[in-house]
């Protein structure tokens, strides 16, 4: 066998195969054409064979029917919660805000606390200083003076200053009393204490 003659047998035969795969593929795109709209066709008629009629839709419309005034209270409880709602979120912004301006005033009102007990301590300690003084003063009188002064007190408020002074000047003042005053003063002194616990 020549060399022509073998070229030749390999031109027809790959000329034979590229025809054989034109007319493979010429077919293949026929029955994708044709069988594409019958596909469809089938499709369509299925969907249509699975839709309702309208006579067996017509209860089921008619049920709507029936559900619309239900639909229509739905709606207006709707509409009435969110307008609670709306009520509630602002009742909840007034209650913030208040709440804050109540938390200034607390905070203000234990500043002035704080003051109103510093100004007391500064009075209570100012009284005591002269109830100090006045309670030396007695104690420095000569007793029969003291013991005058004493009469004309009130007993709970002559026996305030005698228990503040020392026992012995406290003592020569209560003897140069009345005994009716004494009597009274010495009640006083002796339930001072009755009422504190004793736990």
């Amino acid at each position: 066998m020549t060399k022509s003659k073998v070229r030749g047998r390999r031109v027809r035969g790959g000329s034979l195969l590229l025809i054989s795969f034109l007319l493979v593929g010429s077919a293949l795109l026929r029955l994708g054409v044709q069988a594409g709209p019958a596909i469809s066709n089938e499709m369509q008629q299925t969907a249509e064979q699975d839709l309702p009629s309208e006579h067996e839709l017509a209860p089921a419309f008619a049920e709507l029917d029936d559900l619309q005034p239900m639909l229509a209270a739905f709606q207006a409880r709707e509409k009435k919660i969110s307008s609670q709602e709306a009520q509630i979120l602002d009742r909840m912004k007034a209650l913030s805000i208040a709440e804050s301006a109540l938390d200034q005033k607390l905070v203000e009102l234990i500043h002035v606390e704080e003051k109103l007990r510093a100004t007391l301590a500064l009075a209570d300690g100012a009284a005591e200083e002269d109830l100090d003084q006045l309670t030396g003063v007695y104690e420095k009188m000569k007793p029969k003076s003291a013991a005058v002064l004493f009469e004309q007190m009130d007993p709970k408020f002559a026996a305030g200053f005698l228990a503040r002074m020392r026992p012995d000047a406290a003592a020569s003042i209560l003897a140069g009393l009345t005994p009716q005053t004494a009597y009274a003063i010495s009640l006083i002194f002796a339930g001072r204490n009755v009422n504190v616990p004793k736990d």
